[in-house]
């Protein structure tokens, strides 16, 4: 069970100020099916979650000190990644696709997945997860954990969309999410050490 908890700690606030989140909100405001757009989401994070815990499962089998050594780097590399978005003081663009109300469910849940599922390749929440995986040994408690955060971060999205943007500046959440990466990279480090 810890090892969901780590996983959904690391995956939530990272995956808050992500890409998927706005393309959640965007497609949302576009199809006006919350919830046919928040099941295709699911299915493609389900699609991401299975690949990144069967890479973390292939690294491993490798020796624990090369598998923390490439886990710290890459918690490092978010932390950057994440601190870098934050000092940017840019907000991620939101796209005026039109309303289209009249658009059916399937259409708004296959949009969802495919787009969902494009921008979710190599992203740094699959790489999280994949660390994750290889880290803990446990490739189960990571996937549910990391699903789970996956799933409310777009079901907070597909709900409450543009409202969740106007409350919470996208730099603070950039920042919780490095700090948090940074956290675990730290946490690799003193393990390597």
């Amino acid at each position: 069970m810890s090892s969901a908890l780590t996983a959904f700690a690391a995956v939530f606030p990272a995956e808050l100020p992500d890409k998927t989140m706005f393309a959640t909100i965007v497609l949302t405001t576009r199809y006006r099916r919350p919830l046919a757009v928040w099941v295709g989401s699911a299915a493609a994070f389900a699609m991401h979650v299975t690949i990144a815990v069967a890479a973390g499962g292939l690294l491993a089998k490798l020796p624990d000190r090369v598998v923390n050594v490439v886990v710290f780097f890459m918690f490092a590399a978010g932390s950057a990644f994440l601190l870098r978005e934050a000092l940017s003081g840019r907000d991620e663009e939101e796209h005026d696709l039109g309303a289209t109300g009249d658009t059916s469910a399937k259409a708004a849940a296959l949009a969802a997945f495919a787009m969902i599922g494009l921008a979710e390749l190599g992203d740094l929440t699959q790489l999280t997860t994949a660390s994750l995986a290889a880290r803990t040994g446990d490739p189960f408690g990571v996937a549910l954990g990391a699903f789970a955060a996956l799933l409310a971060v777009s079901g907070l999205a597909a709900t409450f969309g543009s409202k969740l943007t106007e409350r919470f500046s996208l730099d603070k959440l950039n920042y919780v999410g490095a700090a948090v990466f940074a956290g675990f990279a730290l946490w690799t480090l003193l393990d390597i050490i």
